[in-house]
């Protein structure tokens, strides 16, 4: 290792001699050099060598580089470029082709490499090894490399072939190949024109009236479609032919093999539609807001009218969920003119009502649904009610329609809570946490707490040990000490429960100005019974709470020989390594 090392640091003398002799570094920056390059070569001749070591010394060189750079700028000194700048050129892309060997799946190593040749002008370097180049990007970026950087178009067509091979049916090859095929073509369509312009010979020049067409397009497009046949895609490769101005008879293909091969497909008949907003007509030329509002809103009639045909033709949900989305964004849209506003907004509630009735309205525009119905309260609660009935599986339906329903004070909010905790698959991970954040509003419009506590008895055991803990927090917050107590009394019994709901009774006995040890014994008693087996924390908390201020310090030898008694399993080991903590004083005392 130490002679591979000393022989690379051997090769890179004479450029240092020549930075030398030449004045842009100083003998004592070269001996630096030589110790900073030694310990950076060292690091990448060890066993296991990190990717982290070959970016340090790639970038160390390219300071180098940089520091080169600004110095001759300073002495103006720009000379024996082959024997300073070009051998450090070459060391940092030998490191690079290292690194991308070792790590081929980084893609930035890769990005990094080609960045710095073309920084530097160092094209030749750039080298995609057909072996090691399995990452799309790669491929799409040494393609357009050839394209942009070389102007070679068919070096650029051979790299996408290629690409193919390795990825056959990618969308992303297709469309960018299919974009490189009309590039090539406007440019020679431009060279063309500034020949003819000139005034120039051109039998000399090769423009096949085939390729100013766009048939090397056409071929790629045919292939394609070919390979992948989803509208989505057709309509990724009709608007980038739209960017070319010479692509028209391209154009009408593609739009009749939409229009012909894809109409089973709710994304054709959106992109149809859609069209019919760019469709020719007055527009900005009108004279006046409401001329131009009227010629806004017939364009959106007529995408309504293809909707129409598409909903006939494909009554699906993907298909009401464009129409609906269509509608919808239309009517976010400002305008100063009312009568386009109102007609909007007549236009989505009639559609949402008929996709409800056609059972095909996505979950998430019920909200919307409701949200425009704001002035309406009984059509909102309307809405808020057949939404639980088609989503009834669904907690952010549910939650939804509680929120509605209590925002408009309606008498029903006891009832549907009560179908909320029935309906809902009690499996649904976020259902607690969701119902919670209902409960909070409900709890502050209830009159009495009878409702309530029927709540509390859900099936789900997750939310009604979060409801009685929610109880026993709004009980004290509404009655104080007394009410809390009594509510905590009423459901000790009524399991499950949590650690919580007995804790939050000690935090509220604690806050009293006198509180009493013997309610808090009680507490901690009853939540051993439910706890003490597992919960070693609850142990040494009622140990320390003897120990404060109120409770009798005698009591924790007799509470520690229980909880030995009772723990279970690793509880018992943390258990007597955290006691032991408080004997020797490294355990605070209770809260």
């Amino acid at each position: 290792m130490a002679e591979i090392v000393q022989q690379r640091i051997e090769d890179r003398i004479p450029e240092l001699e020549q930075l030398e002799r030449v004045g842009l570094f100083t003998k004592k920056e070269v001996k630096s050099i030589i110790k900073r390059a030694t310990a950076l070569e060292y690091k990448l001749h060890r066993l296991i060598v990190n990717k982290e070591d070959f970016i340090a010394y790639i970038q160390y060189e390219i300071n180098v580089l940089e520091l080169i750079k600004k110095r001759r700028a300073h002495i103006h000194y720009h000379f024996k470029r082959e024997e300073i700048e070009f051998p450090i050129i070459h060391r940092i892309t030998s490191l690079f082709r290292r690194a991308t060997k070792k790590w081929k799946d980084d893609v930035q190593l890769w990005f990094s490499h080609v960045a710095f040749c073309k920084k530097w002008f160092w094209p030749k370097q750039i080298q995609f090894n057909e072996n090691r180049l399995r990452l799309l990007a790669l491929w799409i970026m040494a393609a357009k490399s050839e394209l942009e950087d070389r102007d070679s178009s068919e070096s650029a067509r051979h790299l996408f072939l290629r690409a193919l091979r390795f990825h056959p049916n990618n969308k992303k090859v297709y469309q960018e190949y299919f974009r490189m095929e009309l590039l090539h073509c406007e440019k020679l369509r431009q060279q063309k024109e500034q020949l003819e312009k000139a005034e120039m010979d051109l039998g000399e020049y090769e423009f096949s009236p085939e390729i100013l067409s766009g048939k090397l397009a056409e071929v790629v497009y045919r292939d394609a479609v070919g390979k992948i046949k989803e509208a989505g895609f057709v309509i990724s490769l009709l608007n980038i032919a739209t960017i070319f101005d010479f692509t028209k008879e391209l154009q009408d293909l593609i739009l009749n093999d939409l229009q012909t091969n894809y109409t089973e497909d709710s994304v054709t008949w959106d992109f149809m539609a859609k069209r019919e907003l760019d469709a020719p007509g007055a527009g900005d030329e009108l004279p006046t807001a409401k001329g131009r509002a009227s010629d806004i809103n017939r364009r959106e009639e007529r995408c309504c009218q293809v909707y129409e045909e598409g909903v006939k033709s494909l009554n699906t949900e993907p298909m009401w969920t464009c129409y609906v989305a269509f509608c919808l964004e239309r009517l976010k849209r400002k305008t100063n003119v009312q009568e386009l506003k109102d007609k909007r907004q007549e236009r989505l509630l009639t559609v949402m009502q008929r996709a409800h009735d056609s059972s095909l309205l996505k979950e998430s525009y019920y909200k919307n649904w409701i949200l425009l119905l704001s002035g309406d309260a009984e059509g909102a609660a309307r809405v808020a009610m057949t939404a639980t009935q088609r989503y009834s599986q669904s907690v952010s339906v549910w939650s939804l329609s509680l929120q509605t329903l209590m925002q408009l004070g309606s008498g029903d909010i006891g009832r549907l809570f009560q179908d909320a905790l029935t309906h809902v698959n009690p499996k649904v991970h976020t259902h607690t946490s969701s119902v919670i954040c209902v409960v909070n509003s409900y709890m502050s419009t209830l009159s009495t707490t009878v409702q309530l506590y029927r709540s509390l008895l859900s099936p789900v055991s997750a939310v009604a040990m979060e409801m009685k803990e929610k109880y026993l927090d709004w009980s004290f917050s509404t009655g104080g000490y007394k009410k809390a107590r009594k509510t905590f009394m009423s459901l000790q019994e009524n399991r499950p429960l949590s650690k919580a709901f007995f804790t939050r009774m000690i935090g509220i006995e604690k806050k009293q100005e006198m509180p009493k040890m013997n309610n808090l014994r009680d507490y901690y008693e009853r939540a051993l019974q439910e706890f003490g087996t597992f919960d070693d924390d609850l142990w040494l908390q009622y140990i320390l709470e003897e120990q404060g201020t109120y409770g009798e310090p005698q009591n924790c030898g007799k509470i520690h020989w229980r909880a030995m008694k009772f723990l279970e399993g690793e509880s018992v080991e943390r258990f007597t390594t955290r006691y032991t903590l408080f004997q020797t004083g490294h355990l605070g005392g209770a809260q």
